[in-house]
This record gives C-alpha cells, structure tokens and sequence, in this order.
C-alpha cells in the first residue's frame, strides 16, 4: 500500500465505537485518527468510494469530559484485518466543523499514543 499521509495520527488507546449519524447503526471502532483521516476497525467489508457521517465520542485530551464528534468522510481503501472477520477501512475526513477539528487536533496532538 502507498502511503500518502502527511499528518500526525494517533491510535487509540481506549475503544473508541463508530456510528453511522444518519442511522444511528454501529459501524465499527478507530483504530488510529490524524486531523484529516481514520482508521476504521470494522466486522463489514464497507462500500468502495463510498461517503459516510460518522458520529463518535473522543476522550479530551487533558483526561475530561469525552465529547461527540460528527465527522463526513470519504472511502479511500479496505483490506482484510489480521484478524479473521475484521476489516480495516481507510477513511479521508472531507467535512467537520471548526469547533469538531479544533478538539481533533488538541487528541492528536497530546503526546499519547502518536504514532510515527
């Protein structure tokens, strides 16, 4: 796979659980999260190119409150996780609000869990 990120991402560290904002469905868990994409953990193959909104809680930085973060993002690839009857799924982040990415990037950037 070529990689083409160019921010810092995190994983992490605690389960962080996915829905699907428009259906409220479970859609998985994040595996590691950068200001501008994610890695979704999931038990379905999702659709290729395909555009989700996706809601989920992200622990403050500091240790608080944890806060829901609705985000649009956009397919960018899928492939089979080690584990059998996982998926990891690729996403870009396409849309958030200002007041979501000024939290995402405060997560990503606490000093736990980067990763190079």
């Amino acid at each position: 796979m070529n990689e083409q990120r160019s921010s810092q991402r995190k994983r992490a560290e605690t389960t962080i659980q996915v829905s699907n904002a428009i259906t409220g469905q479970w859609v998985g868990h994040i595996g590691n999260l950068s200001v501008d994409g994610m890695l979704l953990i999931s038990d379905q193959r999702l659709p290729d190119d395909a555009l989700f909104q996706f809601i989920f809680q992200l622990p403050d930085a500091a240790g608080g409150r944890a806060r829901n973060l609705e985000i649009g993002v956009h397919e960018q690839w899928s492939e089979a996780a080690n584990v059998p009857g996982q998926f990891w799924t690729g996403f870009r982040i396409i849309d958030i609000s200002p007041e979501d990415y000024e939290i995402l990037y405060d997560w990503v950037m606490s000093p736990q869990g980067q990763l190079d």
